[in-house]
């Protein structure tokens, strides 16, 4: 199987709600690398997690998915995953596939709010891919945006990267629009980009940033239309100060 999001698809169904240890190790590659902060790197100790979670009824529901070359994104509602800090949590995460394996992992997992000041939800809106051949344009788009606006914190030229009269957003604590916006990150250093991974007309940032004094991991999806910014859904996460593994969650 040569198909990076049939390979995550398939992995994700035999590990969340199969539970099938024979077909995850026919997917795993057998140097698995894990990011989780919380799961020990390799193969066993992710597979070691089945019976908990077949215990618990865990099961799942995937809003978006895209790629970017060997890497798949999958944006995701996981319930029964008490086991993951609340009963329905969402998540990104990132999928490094391998000749037809997958073989690194990257999460960011936080817990389902059911009133948020937008009133949208934090999975809801535009799923579907587009514009494939802006796909390259589009990540430099938001690539820039991060570093400017975010990091170097210039909002001179901010209506150069969001539509202003249509920037929808899904982070359960800021309303529209640029200035909304602006207003919710005085209390954020974003100090790093990691990644940008993009398909068409969704671009996910992988961030480094410190949140009210503490490192966090910002997992940041964007929807451009027509070369702006129009729509935004997060996922936060704490960095731990320790972890089950050397790797770091990036």
């Amino acid at each position: 199987m040569d198909n990076p999001k049939a390979v995550v698809e398939e992995l994700m169904q035999a590990f969340f709600r199969d539970y099938d240890e024979a077909a995850m190790r026919r997917l795993l590659t057998e140097d698995y690398i894990q990011h989780n902060p919380h799961v020990p790197t390799g193969i066993e100790p992710f597979i070691g997690i089945l019976p908990v979670l077949q215990e618990a009824g865990f099961d799942y529901d995937t809003h978006r998915i895209i790629q970017d070359g060997p890497l798949v994104l999958t944006h995701t509602t996981y319930s029964n995953a008490q086991g993951f800090g609340a009963e329905t949590v969402v998540a990104f995460d990132i999928w490094r596939v391998e000749d037809g394996k997958v073989a690194e992992h990257w999460d960011c997992i936080t817990p389902i709010v059911s009133k948020t000041v937008s009133g949208r939800s934090q999975t809801d809106g535009p799923t579907a891919v587009t514009d494939l051949d802006a796909t390259d344009d589009n990540k430099r788009l938001v690539r820039d945006f991060v570093t400017t606006v975010l990091i170097n914190e210039d909002w001179s030229n901010i209506e150069d990267f969001i539509a202003g009269g249509r920037y929808l957003q899904h982070n359960p604590m800021v309303a529209d629009g640029p200035e909304a916006l602006k207003g919710a990150v005085e209390y954020l250093k974003m100090k790093k980009l990691h990644r940008v991974i993009g398909e068409g007309n969704f671009v996910l940032t992988q961030s480094e940033a410190e949140w009210d004094g503490k490192p966090y991991a910002f997992y940041d999806l964007f929807r451009v239309e027509a070369g702006k910014i129009v729509e935004h859904w997060d996922v936060l996460q704490e960095i731990p100060a320790e972890m089950a593994h050397g790797n770091g969650m990036f």
